[in-house]
């Protein structure tokens, strides 16, 4: 998996000095933050409404579609924030056996 992640982020990252009309991520780099926010919200809609019809349909490939959406969307913010998902794999490591009420607790107050 981690494979398929730091493939993905390499063209993620190879696409930001590319001319806009030479890639969707690149027209996306273009279009800056605001837009590619947009676009991880919109996904995030549609894996929702996917995963409430899988539900019902027991049908699960529209939520898998939409989740990868949803994920590759995510992963341009993070490159466009200028990170990589390895912290996120590296922050979901440091949460592994850490029960979610104790890693919740341990959060500064809202």
């Amino acid at each position: 998996m981690t494979d398929t992640l730091s493939r993905l982020a390499e063209v993620l990252e190879s696409r930001k000095g590319a001319a806009a009309d030479s890639s969707y991520v690149a027209s996306l780099y273009h279009k800056g933050l605001n837009k590619i926010l947009e676009k991880v919200g919109e996904e995030s809609v549609e894996t929702i409404i996917a995963a409430k019809d899988a539900a019902i349909s027991g049908d699960c490939s529209d939520v898998i579609y939409e989740t990868a959406d949803l994920w590759f969307h995510s992963m341009v913010m993070l490159a466009q924030l200028g990170q990589h998902p390895h912290a996120v794999l590296d922050e979901l490591d440091r949460r592994f056996g850490l029960s979610g009420h104790a890693e919740k607790a341990s959060r500064p107050a809202e």
